[in-house]
């Protein structure tokens, strides 16, 4: 994972989390930028044999909301680049679309890529709809212990599915969040971090503009995800 974290102005975080959340009371404009290469699987591991049904990269904004008198972390908007990603992160609330992601990967033998240590340069690009979307540089300076602040809490997400009548009604509509178990962090390094969001007509992530560069971290993490809470439901309208 290569995270970049900057602040934002306020209201910008403000105009991307829907009723009843609200910005977080500390630092309510601090946004997080995330590329992440995967490897998944299942509990019997076989989709570990088949690569394609197991690896996909991702790139993700998250912010930091309040709700119910507790600060979460929250992802408003993220590109995948394999459809099995995709459908999952709907389930589990994400908003998840297509789009190409790149990341440098580092290297133990040969001059292809950067080494884990002191001034190693690592870059990352994000597309979607034939537009260049968000590029980032990391340079290492230290060893760090954790990646940021921003993406550090319980997410809080979305669920919903409008009725088939386009009346405004949802028949699903839900907040919820998902926390991961069983994390193995390790290769933490922090550095200097330099990012550029490109506008689209076909996205809205540029309103979350970068106006202050806060840190930059780059890490291998492993997780397990079982299930998730339903914090809030609102109640589907009666079928007739």
């Amino acid at each position: 994972m290569l995270t970049i974290e900057y602040r934002t102005d306020p209201e910008n975080v403000r105009e991307v989390l829907p009723h009843p959340l609200e910005p977080a009371a500390e630092d309510p404009g601090a946004v997080a930028l995330i590329w992440a290469e995967w490897q998944s699987c299942s509990d019997s591991g076989e989709e570990l044999l088949d690569p394609v049904r197991s690896q996909y990269k991702e790139c993700f904004f998250v912010v930091r909301c309040r709700y119910q008198d507790r600060t979460w972390s929250r992802c408003v908007y993220i590109w995948v680049d394999t459809d099995f990603s995709m459908v999952r992160g709907h389930h589990q609330g994400y908003p998840k679309r297509l789009g190409d992601i790149r990341m440098t990967r580092p290297v133990l033998v040969g001059r292809a890529g950067p080494r884990l240590e002191r001034e190693g340069r690592f870059g990352a690009t994000l597309s979607a709809n034939g537009r260049r979307l968000a590029e980032a540089r990391l340079t290492l300076t230290e060893p760090g212990e954790h990646a940021g602040f921003v993406n550090a809490l319980p997410v809080l997400h979305s669920r919903r599915f409008p009725t088939i009548e386009s009346d405004g009604t949802a028949s699903m509509d839900e907040l919820v969040t998902m926390r991961g178990y069983d994390i193995e962090i390790a290769d933490g390094w922090q550095g200097d971090a330099e990012l550029s969001l490109f506008p689209s007509p076909a996205e809205e992530h540029h309103r979350l503009i970068p106006r202050e560069m806060t840190g930059g971290y780059r890490r291998r993490v492993g997780m397990s995800w079982k299930r998730g809470t339903t914090l809030r439901r609102s109640p589907a309208p009666p079928l007739e």
